[in-house]
Formats: C-alpha cells, structure tokens, sequence
C-alpha cells in the first residue's frame, strides 16, 4: 500500500485549473519531488496534501484512510516553507518545541535537545531567531517539524532563500536525514539540481498536470515528452519526421536513429543532450558540418554552438577543456561532428 495516494485531485480558482485531474502515488520511505516552473501547481499539490487548500475534487488516502476532508492536524506530516515561518518572540527552544503541545516538560527538553542534536545545532536552544542565519533558521524549522516524529515531512521550497553554499550543504543534510529517520518526504522546487541529487523520483509538473514521473536518471535520459525535455537540463531540440525506412528527416538533413520502430509516417521531435554531439575531424554516423557560432565556458567543460548546414538553428555540443585545446577552437572555424544514432531520443509531439 502506498503511503499517499492521491487520486483524480483537481483544485479550481473560478475557472482556472490549478490541478487538473492529478493522479499519484508516494510510496513509503520514498524522497520524492514536485518539480516544474512557476505556476505549474507543485505548491498548490502540497498545499493540498497538508490540508491548507482544500480540493475542489477528488481524494486523498493516507496509509490507506481517507483524508480527503480532514483538517491539517489530522493529517501527521511535519512542514518547513521557504520563509522559516519562526515565531521571533520565541527561543530556538520554544520554536522547536512548538508542536509538542502536550507532552511532559521533560520530554520537551529532551526531545528539543535531539532534535537541535540531530540538525546540528547543539546549545543554541537560547538563541532567538534574529541572532542565527538563514542556514540556521531554516535548520530550526527542520528541527521543529521533525519533533513531533511525523509519518510525512513536506518542503515547500525550504532553500531557495539561500546562498549557493548553504543550499549545497543544507540539501545533503535534509536528504541524510531522510535516509536516518525512515522518512517519507515530499520536496517542491524549481531548482532542477536541487530535484536531481534528492529526489528517488521527480513529478514534473506543468499547467496542473504531471508531464512524467520517474527516477531522475529516466528523467535525464529518457524524457517522455518535449517539455520534460526541454525542462529537465539542455537538449538539442529539433523537428523532424521519419521516413518509410526508418530515417529520420531534420531540416535538410537525413539521419540514422537506433529506435524508429512503428514510427514511420509521424512527426517527431528529435532530441539529444550537448553531451552526446561528438566533435573532431573524423566523423562517422550522421555527420554534420558548420561554423562555431560561440564557445561558452562551464567550468568542468565548455559548451559550443555550431551553425549547422541544413538546420534552422544551432547545434549544443559539450566539450572538455581538453579538446578545445586539441582541437584550437575558436569563434568562426568550421567544424565537423556526428551523433550517434543510439544517442537520439524521438520524442511524440503532442497534441494539447
């Protein structure tokens, strides 16, 4: 049994659907990650599991009850937003122990004290919201959702408000936290590096719906539709159509692709990442030649556009320092490259 199941949730504003007809399924223990860009409805999706928006439709099962209508308290999760959202006129104590109405005092200060432990913020329990940084705000809202042990922790963007740094940090701790504890969590985020190293599976959302769910190696090699492609990292994206034996047609060029089957006739977007465009003087399948139309420096490598002959724009190839050194690149040399026909993703264009 799942631990969430959400069957069929739509949720309207007057005549806009911000979830449209959304059906999913988050398994126990499982990291997983509302990803998509602003306006897609990943915040509303939440909102809606934590019972803070109500559904205009559909249900929502919890370890198999039905919670469809029940109140936020009902519902068991903990949750850390973007803001922190820390009462300031309260200790780091007194916010962490916020959700531990209740319960003895003793076992508040004992359970204050493993919890601050366990974000790694041992004796500043005194401390007041004001006096930490953001890293540390955002480590205390982690902390107090945590206390009361919930079944289901939700992050709603929790470190969008930090620097790169912090977030590297903050990110690798959240998800070690998840693995120690035997937590189910659900993330939002927008950052797609973010999703990628976290998540045991992405949602890609888009206009209320999801695009595709899966791992994110799956999500990364194999997209199941151009906006997925698109959305998740670079790909060379083209138009193109496949031809009766197995050839695909992109622009004025003919290409080999390993996976034509039962396509012949259709249109097609033909994709691959920047990674898989191989450069050099000797070219074997699907060649291509044209001028280098810019060199852009990545760090870890550098990405070259090629102005191809017969296509109506660019080609991304991703090359090592190394070889911009062997090869001399520079702005306006003619180059030669070829892709691999098992590197080309043949996506459906769609028809909504």
């Amino acid at each position: 049994m799942p631990r969430l199941d959400l069957s069929h949730i739509v949720k309207t504003h007057g005549g806009f659907r911000a979830l449209d007809d959304l059906s999913l399924s988050v398994e126990d223990r499982e990291f997983l990650c509302f990803l998509g860009p602003s306006g897609c409805g990943k915040t509303t999706l939440l909102r809606v599991i934590a019972g803070l928006d109500r559904q205009t439709s559909g249900s929502l099962r919890f370890d198999g009850r039905d919670l469809s209508r029940a109140a936020p308290g009902a519902r068991d999760y903990g949750i850390v937003f973007q803001s922190y959202a820390l009462f300031p006129n309260l200790t780091v104590a007194g916010n962490v122990a916020y959700g531990l109405a209740g319960r003895t005092a003793p076992h508040k200060i004992a359970r204050v004290a493993e919890m601050l432990d366990l974000v790694g913020l041992p004796g500043l329990g005194g401390q007041f919201p004001a006096q930490l940084s953001g890293g540390q705000q955002q480590r205390v809202a982690l902390a107090r959702a945590l206390a009361p042990a919930p079944r289901l922790l939700l992050l709603d963007e929790p470190l969008s408000a930090l620097d790169a740094r912090v977030r590297l940090a903050l990110r690798g701790q959240i998800r070690a936290l998840h693995d120690r504890l035997g937590l189910t969590t659900i993330l939002v985020t927008h950052d797609q590096e973010e999703a990628l190293t976290m998540a045991d599976r992405i949602v890609v959302m888009n206009k209320g719906r999801v695009e595709q769910c899966a791992s994110p190696q799956t999500l990364y090699a194999a997209p199941a539709n151009r906006f997925v492609a698109d959305f998740v990292g670079t790909m060379n994206l083209f138009d193109g159509s496949v031809g009766a034996d197995g050839e695909i047609r992109v622009g004025a060029l003919d290409w080999r692709c390993a996976a034509t089957a039962g396509l012949a006739g259709k249109a097609v977007t033909v994709a691959w990442r920047p990674e898989d465009s191989l450069l050099g003087p000797s070219v074997a399948a699907n060649p291509m030649s044209g001028p280098l139309e810019g060199l852009e420096f990545r760090g870890a490598f550098h990405r070259a556009s090629v102005r191809v002959d017969g296509l109506a724009r660019p080609v991304l190839a991703d090359v090592s320092a190394g070889q911009v050194r062997e090869l001399g690149l520079t702005v306006g040399q003619s180059l030669s490259l070829s892709l691999p026909p098992d590197r080309i993703r043949l996506l459906p264009i769609a028809n909504r």
